[in-house]
């Protein structure tokens, strides 16, 4: 099941949130299990066999942290480690199974010439997200951070809770322990969730599907023109951010409706004047996962040059790998590290105060971030350096750019460049600034558009659209 369907936005949603006020707030426990129960329908809607994979998985984590945190508790440290080291591999190796031991053996078959028999299995929705949440539970017990919880409906609304389950945010257990065991639903709560949410969903149906379009065109064209390939290229760079950072919208605002505040995910990257602030911006939650539970234990920069350099490269090598099963994004990964390793020996800092050079340095990393995601979308590399060669080529005209740049098309895809940009907390901190009534009635307009404008368009581009799952769905 997929936010931006009408089963969920006219069925599932409402019969949840429903049943959830009509619980008494007194009841908090009967609310968990409750959103537990309903996490475990969504998922299974679309993912019937693989439900029991991932109540497999909690349940077993959920062993595991209490027999940590009681070895840690007696000083049995040993025991710890080995315990803490158990509930790595299984997490670690069941991720791999799916995601990667199919790929691999293709890969063997293929250099060596073998027949070995290739795993038929499919990769469990978002296993990815929620494999690197419980690790990250299970971890915090070990080095005794959070305590490890013992009510197992809890812990199972910590990981399975429908509105981060299938693309993040990634969520540490610690950030939301409280809430868990106490939070307010309010009518402020509520309607700043329901604005969030419709612009996640207009984010997703009307931006990132009508850039979709374009990017698809583009990629599959068996020699594009240099024209079509930067169209394609650039329409890709906005299809994906506002794809996932519309579910990450989607996914607070939801939140929000329930009670709970999830950390942020997006910071409006294509801003940034770095790759490193880039990576401060764009998917926060798996940045930060990296460098609390890999990076940082590597030893991070708090070591020789070399070491760090290695550290660094590992952290984006594994951030693209956990992308998915291809070189593709191995390569975007490296793409990135690399780029992180000259900056840092660039005097970047000094250029970045030079309001002069500002604009220079957002257009040079919004061109490499562009770049790396044409490597990131092409199906091998040979096809990425084949697009990427056609966009710096002076080959052909606009002939086949013009017939897919409708009206409409040009008009979201400069809605969404805008709004890639911070204009809309911009104009927020000015009417602020403004006082009086300016902020409220900035407010009371959002909430008329979204709406009155929004919803009404997102429904109508529902009726006539076929099923477009978010592409993070896939990793």
């Amino acid at each position: 099941m997929v936010f931006s369907s009408t089963v969920f936005l006219f069925m599932f949603l409402p019969a949840v949130w429903v049943i959830h006020t009509l619980i008494p707030k007194r009841f908090l426990s009967a609310r968990n299990v409750w959103l537990a129960a309903a996490s475990l329908v969504f998922y299974a809607y679309g993912e019937p066999i693989y439900i029991l994979l991932m109540l497999a998985s909690v349940g077993v984590n959920y062993v595991l942290a209490l027999l940590i945190a009681k070895s840690a508790e007696g000083e049995r440290d040993k025991r710890r480690k080995t315990l803490t080291a158990l509930a790595v591999i299984l997490n670690i190796g069941t991720l791999a199974f799916f995601k990667y031991v199919p790929w691999l053996v293709t890969l063997v078959n293929g250099a060596a010439g073998l027949s070995l028999p290739v795993p038929d299995v499919t990769m469990p929705v978002g296993i990815s997200f929620y494999t690197f949440q419980i690790l990250s539970y299970v971890l915090d017990v070990s080095r005794k951070t959070t305590g490890a919880q013992k009510n197992f409906p809890n812990l199972l609304l910590y990981i399975a809770f429908f509105p981060q389950l299938i693309a993040g945010p990634i969520v540490t257990y610690e950030s939301i322990r409280e809430q868990i065991a106490a939070r307010e639903v309010s009518v402020e709560k509520t309607a700043l969730g329901v604005r969030r949410f419709l612009y996640g969903l207009a984010k997703k149906l009307l931006i990132s599907n009508t850039a979709a379009v374009l990017a698809d065109a583009a990629f599959a064209a068996a020699s594009p023109s240099a024209a079509l390939a930067w169209v394609g290229a650039l329409s890709y760079t906005l299809q994906i951010y506002f794809d996932f950072s519309g579910y990450s919208d989607m996914a607070l605002g939801l939140a929000s409706v329930f009670g709970f505040e999830l950390r942020e995910n997006f910071n409006y990257p294509y801003f940034a004047r770095t790759i490193r602030d880039f990576w401060k911006r764009w998917h926060i939650s798996l940045s930060a996962w990296f460098q609390q539970y890999v990076y940082i234990p590597m030893g991070g920069n708090r070591c020789s040059k070399k070491r760090a350099a290695f550290n660094r490269y590992t952290v984006f090598f594994l951030s693209g790998l956990w992308h998915g099963a291809n070189f593709t994004f191995i390569l975007w990964g490296l793409w990135h590290g690399t780029l992180m390793m000259l900056e840092g020996a660039l005097p970047v800092k000094k250029w970045e105060e030079k309001r002069a050079l500002r604009p220079l340095l957002r257009l040079g990393t919004l061109l490499a971030v562009c770049l790396g995601f044409v490597v990131f979308r092409a199906s091998d590399i040979g096809a990425a350096m084949r697009f990427i060669g056609a966009m710096f080529s002076f080959r052909g005209g606009a002939g086949d750019v013009t017939g897919l740049l409708s009206p409409y098309a040009v008009f979201m895809l400069c809605a969404g460049i805008v709004l890639a940009m911070p204009c809309l907390p911009k104009l927020r901190e000015k009417a602020r600034a403004l006082g009086g009534g300016w902020e409220r009635g900035l407010s009371a307009a959002e909430y008329v558009f979204t709406l009155c404008v929004l919803f009404p368009l997102c429904v109508m581009t529902l009726a006539s659209s076929s099923f477009n799952p978010f592409i993070y769905y896939i990793f």
